[in-house]
């Protein structure tokens, strides 16, 4: 009855929708439509169940489960086991050692040797401290067969202060030294003792300088220094030395270009004459002015590392109002072949570089205060070698080499000229001027560094050299082998010990006596040939506690009075000892 009910009412419903849309459509003029029903629409409606039973299960097989019972069967054990309470292991920690901020060391030996040694480093807060060294060496002299006086002294004083801020750092620093040494390599048999008592050998040498630095970080300027030096002797002799050297480094897509400033300018006069010339009316002066500018561009990646630059230098006389124009090549590279087991190394590089008075006193401190001083002009260096690591603990190092050199300054034995009358004593053929020679130079240098251990080091090295020059004459003074042996030993925490043995090869320099006119290709030589020699250096010391320690040196153990200048024999062999003490000032 509801069933039937409800199908009519929907029909219905449906008529009168039909019914409204074709009146719609008249009143909106929308056009006739004609629809056809081919079949009228008659839903039905299933009725809903619910399953009210569970389903039989009709198996042919059915399981059941098994009631189990389970016991326990129990059993005292009587156990005298009584496990021992963990206790955790400590690291025994190695104590830091006690740093002190100064120490002051003293010695003594034969032939009345003495040495003095002081350092303080001190902080004034976390971003700047100064340092402040002394250091002094000397003997009174026992060479057998010497007929001057051979004692000599070095002693020098250096302090400098430093500030560190997060971007940049700087500081200054000055010095002071004094050195004493004599003219004492009179050639053998040539002139009696009266002459002899009449010299006066002594020389002294005196140095001061002071200079600045800054460097600067995550800047286009990346720092600059300065240097000034005054060095003067005992003679009336003075030079003047200033050098200034900024530096610049910008970035170029990947790779960074340098650009290096140098402004170097050295002046000063000799008060005497070349012993060359007869009389000693007139001295010697010498400005040299340098004006340099170097480009690198830098490149790096995984395995190269190249460098390509150029060394462009202005270089001024100012004595003879002479100036010149210099380009030098400034290339080096280098390439791991093997990770760090091979890395091949190579350049070419040149300079104008300075010579000075300072410098050659300390090549030579028996040079004669009559020199003629000009800059080297070091056309190219080419080198090409190869390094690395055979073991963790075993390291290598061979090149070779070959350098062209205009105006190379070698040492050379002054003419005895007893015409002259100078205040020191140094023209009796017993004093060395500095000769200039065009030099090519072929070189071949082998190293090898073995670590043992963390207390043992041994490191030796050898070089082989070969010369030609535009005179066609030796290279004076210039050994063509030399080797080094460098041995250090830590001996537990309180002995140490180490050990110095080098070895020079013959080497050739000339004897000549000037004559009236001076002429010196005139002047009677005799070529002396320079034996080798070998020398061997060794120190002992002991710990007493962490401030002081004791101490054994001695130099010269194989006793050799060898020359390593021509007339100039060194001293025997020579033991110092002496104590350390380190402490907080």
């Amino acid at each position: 009855m509801y069933k039937q009910f409800y199908i009519s009412l929907v029909l219905f419903v449906a008529v009168i929708h039909t019914f409204r849309a074709q009146e719609d459509e008249d009143e909106n003029d929308l056009g006739t439509e004609t629809v056809t029903v081919t079949k009228a629409y008659s839903p039905t409606i299933s009725d809903a169940f619910k399953i009210k039973t569970v389903p039989n299960l009709n198996d042919s097989i059915v399981l059941q489960k098994k009631k189990i019972d389970y016991s326990i069967f129990s059993v005292p054990v009587a156990s005298t086991f009584t496990p021992a309470k963990g206790k955790a292991s400590t690291v025994k920690k190695t104590p830091p050692p006690e740093l002190f901020n100064s120490y002051a060391a003293a010695g003594g030996g034969n032939p009345a040797n003495v040495m003095a040694e002081f350092y303080t480093s001190r902080t004034i807060d976390r971003e700047s401290g100064y340092t402040i060294g002394l250091d002094h060496n000397s003997s009174r002299g026992d060479i057998a067969g010497v007929a001057l006086d051979n004692i000599f002294s070095n002693t020098e004083l250096e302090g400098a202060y430093k500030k560190r801020d997060r971007d940049i750092d700087w500081g200054f620093d000055i010095g002071a030294q004094h050195q004493l040494y004599n003219w004492y390599g009179l050639p053998a048999e040539t002139f009696d003792q009266t002459v002899i008592d009449g010299i006066d050998e002594r020389q002294n040498y005196f140095m001061a300088e002071a200079g600045a630095h800054i460097n600067v970080s995550d800047a286009y300027f990346k720092g600059a220094s300065v240097q000034y030096r005054r060095f003067w002797d005992a003679v009336k002799s003075g030079e003047n030395r200033v050098v200034l050297e900024p530096e610049f480094e910008f970035p170029v897509q990947d790779e960074m270009f340098g650009i290096r400033l140098k402004v170097d300018y050295v002046n000063g006069n000799f008060e005497n004459a070349p012993l060359s010339v007869p009389d000693n009316t007139s001295g010697i002066g010498y400005s040299n002015l340098q004006v340099g500018v170097n480009p690198v561009l830098t490149m790096l990646r995984d395995d190269l590392s190249l460098k390509l630059g150029v060394n462009l230098v202005y270089g001024l006389d100012g004595e003879r109002n002479d100036g010149n124009f210099y380009i030098y090549p400034a290339v080096t590279a280098s390439y791991r072949l093997l990770d760090d087991f091979a890395i091949a190394y190579g350049g070419i590089e040149g300079t104008l570089r300075q010579n000075s008075y300072y410098g050659f006193v300390a090549d030579n401190p028996f040079v004669s205060p009559t020199l003629n001083i000009v800059p080297t002009d070091q056309q190219y260096d080419g080198y090409l070698g190869l390094r690395g690591q055979l073991l963790p603990n075993l390291s290598y190092n061979v090149k070779a080499s070959y350098k062209a050199e205009n105006r190379k300054p070698l040492f050379l034995l002054n003419p005895q000229n007893t015409l002259r009358t100078d205040e020191k004593g140094y023209n009796f053929g017993n004093s060395f001027n500095v000769f200039y020679d065009d030099v090519k130079t072929l070189g071949i240098f082998g190293e090898l560094n073995v670590d043992f251990n963390r207390n043992f080091t041994v490191s030796v090295n050898a070089a082989y050299f070969n010369y030609s020059t535009e005179t066609d004459n030796p290279a004076w003074n210039l050994p063509e082998v030399t080797a080094n042996l460098f041995l250090d030993y830590q001996l537990g925490e309180k002995w140490f010990m180490g050990a110095n043995l080098f070895f020079v090869g013959e080497r050739q320099d000339v004897a000549t006596v000037a004559i009236p006119s001076g002429v010196t290709a005139d002047f009677p030589a005799t070529i002396l040939d320079l034996d080798s020699f070998f020398d061997a250096n060794a120190h002992v010391g002991y710990r007493l506690n962490n401030q002081l320690s004791v101490f054994l040196k001695a130099a010269n153990i194989a006793n050799n009075n060898y020359q390593r200048w021509a007339n100039f024999p060194v001293q025997g062999i020579q033991v110092l000892a002496g104590a350390t003490y380190k402490f907080d000032f």
